[in-house]
């Protein structure tokens, strides 16, 4: 494969489309990581096999898979015949995070390009949630590479999928809690970050949100706190419960959404999604999670990052986590009115949020 390109996307003409534009496929990573993931990562594998049999109804999924997991990996997922097909692909990585590590695909209607930004497992050693993550660092490289695509690398500039969000006509959602957090990019400032942000996603406008939502250990990454549904229209991660430490950070995020207008000038429409819990990280469910001394200790009863925010659209599917919580129903009606379009495919989301995320976390959409 040819070396990365040396121009911008941007220069060539290439921009970063919004979710509900047609998909190719899906891209995701097998779950293995025994000291991210209870019980050896068997429950994970089980929860990750619901989630890609759910988008294999709408559209084909990659999934890659270490040496070690190829088999069983391929073994769970094709015991269950699907509408479109699920393909395995042996790719090394260090942790399942593909929204994070995978390529952000660009196009220019015509033809698709992938951004591989400098990975650094959410902070390097400043914070970052394992070590080394050079493994990860390279799959967007190899996705790349197994799907003939010309790559963009930003050496250097360190970005994660989760940490952005756009609407494809040229308007950017991310909070400051991550991007500018000095263990990303800090030797840039704001107006430096948002250039690259514009010459490698091709958008005019960044909407900066204060924070994400409380206790993300990605740092207040956007997809779990707010996204488009559509030009000028978001959805928010919203409580009305004044002492929930949420309700400051969702309600700062309301008032700079209703006192900004995106890229062509437009006042955002806001839907307000209520998030489920508080929920709790129980003891016995931190208790096998392996000690390995690389990877940040899980904490029993640490309240986790929930959202429903934290769903995948897919070609005519919405993939949304549930949680067994009064609110999972709530989050289904709101979904329903806002995406009249995409049929509503609820899968059981605590597990996977043990490990620090949700669907949309261990997604990447590849545009057709």
């Amino acid at each position: 494969m040819a070396l990365p390109l040396t121009s911008t996307p941007r220069a060539d003409g290439f921009f970063m489309p919004a979710e509900w534009a047609q998909h190719k496929q899906t891209w995701m990573v097998w779950p293995e990581r025994s000291d991210n993931w209870r019980l050896g990562a068997k429950p994970a594998q089980q929860a990750f096999c619901t989630v890609i049999h759910a988008i294999a109804r709408f559209e084909p999924v990659t999934v890659l898979a270490s040496a070690a997991q190829f088999a069983n990996a391929e073994a769970q997922l094709l015991a269950t015949a699907s509408a479109h097909p699920i393909r395995v692909l042996e790719v090394s990585t260090d942790d399942a995070w593909c929204r994070d590590t995978g390529p952000t695909f660009v196009t220019n209607g015509t033809e698709v390009r992938g951004v591989d930004w400098t990975f650094n497992a959410w902070g390097g050693l400043n914070g970052g949630l394992y070590f080394p993550w050079q493994r990860d660092d390279q799959v967007a490289h190899k996705i790349l590479n197994v799907e003939g695509l010309k790559r963009y690398r930003t050496e250097g500039f360190v970005l994660e999928g989760g940490a952005i969000h756009t609407d494809g006509e040229g308007t950017l959602l991310t909070t400051e809690e991550c991007l500018l957090n000095p263990n990303r990019n800090p030797d840039l400032n704001r107006e430096q970050i948002e250039q690259m942000l514009s010459d490698y996603l091709g958008i005019d406008k960044v909407i900066w949100l204060k924070d994400g939502i409380f206790n993300d250990e990605t740092d207040g990454h956007v997809d779990n706190m707010c996204c488009f549904v559509g030009p000028a229209e978001v959805l928010l991660a919203w409580t009305d419960d004044v002492s929930d430490p949420q309700y400051e950070r969702s309600r700062a995020a309301l008032d700079v959404l209703e006192n900004s207008t995106d890229a062509k000038g437009r006042k955002f429409t806001v839907h307000k999604l209520p998030v489920p819990g508080p929920l709790l990280a129980k003891a016995e469910e931190y208790a096998t999670v392996d000690l390995t001394g690389v990877a940040t200790a899980r904490e029993a009863e640490a309240r986790l990052a929930g959202s429903y925010i934290n769903f995948y659209l897919c070609n005519g599917g919405l993939v949304l986590p549930v949680f067994d919580d009064a609110n999972d129903q709530v989050a289904v009606e709101i979904l329903s009115k806002v995406f009249p379009q995409h049929q509503i495919v609820t899968v059981p989301g605590r597990e996977i949020l043990l490990g620090g995320g949700n669907v949309h976390c261990i997604t990447q959409q590849q545009p057709r």
